[in-house]
């Protein structure tokens, strides 16, 4: 039994009932020595259904450390980290799964635990106001599972999550960028809306950007930059309101989007534009 079967767990509850008393209602306070290792992993997985996965995780600890290096072992210490996890115990989930990765690297159940680690990153992404310490963690974690196990199903959903988590710094660049525009800072705003077209550019947040370099590069007097902003905007995202709103600021400068190459947006022209990238 592994952790990705358990949301259709079929609990064998043939263990003894005095082993049901004698643990109680919560994870073991006592010594379970002498109790054999199936039916501690058992009453763990009774644990899990009832959803006490604190509990659940201390009864798999129990038999990895009754009976180490024994196939119950492995087993424990994989559902320990997915017991860890849905207590939203992240760290030490990331523990158990690492070393579940550690131990048994080639198992099959390896791409699982990697999958774990990633979202005990992932899952602690919340608002777009939070440090993106862990975004970056996630998005390492998620890479590793995605390039280390390309066919197994946890790639395709850590594909989905990494997007997404690559979205939210994105987001994260563009809510700071807007501040410092709000400030009239408009050189520290230009540099996080660069940020994005550089770094971001699958984003959904692309088109924003520019038409807010166009914003940021004519209260800087940059007018070159400021064009060549909008031509880009104008080439990939001509049919949303970020470009009708660009085109109307720059004409109510006397300018037009036009692509000048004597600047960081020219390199940036020449690779969406025109494909050249060396």
């Amino acid at each position: 039994m592994t952790a990705r079967k358990t949301g259709s767990l079929a609990v064998t509850l043939g263990f003894s009932m005095a082993f049901l008393v004698a643990c109680g209602d919560h994870a073991p306070t006592r010594d379970l020595e002498g109790y054999p290792a199936d039916e501690i992993y058992a009453r763990a997985e009774y644990e899990i259904t009832q959803k006490d996965y604190d509990d659940a995780a201390q009864y798999f600890a129990e038999v990895e450390r009754l009976y180490p290096y024994s196939d119950w072992a492995k087993r424990a210490l994989i559902m320990q980290a997915f017991s860890y996890h849905r207590a939203r115990d992240y760290e030490n989930a990331r523990v158990s799964a690492q070393r579940f990765l550690d131990f048994y690297p080639a198992d099959e159940d390896a791409a699982y635990a990697q999958y774990l680690l990633a979202l005990s990153y992932y899952d602690q992404i919340d608002d777009v106001g939070r440090d993106q310490g862990l975004t970056f963690q996630a998005l390492q974690a998620l890479r590793v599972v995605i390039e280390r196990y390309p066919d197994t199903e946890y790639a395709r959903s850590a594909i989905l999550k990494f997007d997404l988590a690559f979205d939210h710094l994105a987001a994260k660049e563009m809510e700071i960028g807007r501040y410092y525009l709000k400030h009239k800072h408009y050189t520290a705003a230009a540099n996080r809306f660069r940020v994005v077209v550089e770094q971001f550019q699958t984003t959904q947040h692309t088109a924003e950007a520019l038409h807010r370099l166009v914003e940021s590069y004519l209260s800087l007097g940059l007018v070159e930059e400021a064009q060549t902003a909008g031509a880009i905007l104008g080439h990939n995202y001509r049919s949303t309101d970020w470009y009708a709103d660009s085109y109307k600021l720059l004409t109510g400068h006397g300018l037009e989007p036009k692509a000048f190459e004597n600047n960081w947006l020219g390199a940036v022209y020449r690779q969406m534009i025109r494909g050249e990238w060396l």
